[in-house]
């Protein structure tokens, strides 16, 4: 079930700081996992590629983000974070349609992305959409315990 007060649009230069606010959030909230090093919100944004952004905005503010880095060859990496009050209302799967939608407009042929092997959440989103499972492999994100996180790697053609 979507939330209908979301709009999905590409990302503008005036989101850089938003998005980068959303990525630190996401970041260090996810299961407990600080980033390391913390992440610099003013750094990330003057990094921030836009052109390959697609962002959920509800009035003017930024709920989710989905980013499409092409690579060689027709393949392109994802990455989604959707703020956590926002989840399970559709905001992931408005973004991932969008994505999906932009990558075979733009003619590329595999999308892949990498997500966390305990969140199941995200591992089903992702499959209802079409992707398969390619791998697993240590990921190297660390609770303060050092703890390393495993990963899945999945992959859509398209």
């Amino acid at each position: 079930m979507s939330d209908s007060s979301v709009e999905i649009r590409p990302a503008r230069d005036d989101d850089r700081v938003p998005l980068a606010v959303l990525f630190a959030a996401v970041a260090e909230e996810r299961d407990g996992i600080a980033s390391e090093p913390p992440v610099d919100v003013d750094a990330r944004a003057s990094s921030w590629t836009i052109e390959e952004t697609l962002v959920a905005v509800t009035g003017d503010v930024v709920v989710g983000s989905i980013h499409i880095g092409r690579s060689r060859h027709g393949f392109a990496d994802v990455g989604m974070a959707v703020a956590r009050e926002w989840r399970g209302r559709g905001v992931g799967s408005t973004l991932l349609a969008a994505a999906i939608e932009w990558a075979r407009e733009q003619g590329l042929h595999k999308l892949s992305l990498g997500v966390f092997a305990h969140n199941a959440a995200a591992i089903a989103l992702y499959r209802k959409f079409g992707f398969v499972v390619e791998g697993r492999r240590v990921k190297q994100y660390r609770r303060e315990s050092g703890e390393l996180w495993d990963a899945v790697d999945m992959g859509l053609l398209l």
